[in-house]
């Protein structure tokens, strides 16, 4: 399985990029993994709403310059559905059986993500009804994407 974690933003804090390199570590004994940053959009403070809808759609467009056609797309939204570990699991084996192997998971900015890239999603996922920084997103969604891998080959993971 090839998958792609595209992501607004540069990761600046060096205990989330510990972590980070750690599962990267661990799942390249699963699958092949790409992390793609795209540049966030510069904004002030205060922003009238479309102003937000602008730095959306920019970021949307990078975003969206970086998704394969063939690739099933996985969009973080807090409006998405929310899956156990094991729906998660199941879901990516699915998409192996049924050939499709290329998943590109996207996690928007600090605003979210554009309409345009929710509209090419195949699929919207939410970790909770809560906001949470996207860099540490990053983090939790790799650390269930290894879970997954690990669930699906039987393999002890903690509980």
């Amino acid at each position: 399985m090839q998958i792609s974690i595209i992501t607004v933003g540069k990761l600046k804090e060096k205990y989330l990029r510990e972590g980070i390199d750690e599962y990267i570590k661990r799942l390249s004994a699963y699958c092949k993994l790409q992390v793609i940053e795209v540049n966030d959009e510069k904004a002030p403070e205060e922003m009238s709403a479309a102003e937000m809808e602008q730095v959306k759609r920019k970021e949307g467009e990078r975003i969206l310059a970086q998704i394969k056609q063939d690739q099933y797309v996985i969009a973080l939204a807090i409006d998405g559905q929310m899956w156990s570990s094991e729906k998660l699991s199941a879901e990516m084996d699915k998409l192996a059986l049924h050939g499709r192997s290329q998943v590109a998971f996207v996690i928007g900015g600090s605003l979210g993500l554009a309409d345009q890239v929710l509209k090419r999603a195949d699929a919207l996922l939410s970790f909770s009804k809560m906001t949470f920084p996207h860099q540490l997103v990053r983090l939790v969604l790799l650390e269930q994407v290894y879970r997954a891998f690990r669930i699906s080959r039987g393999e002890p993971y903690h509980k």
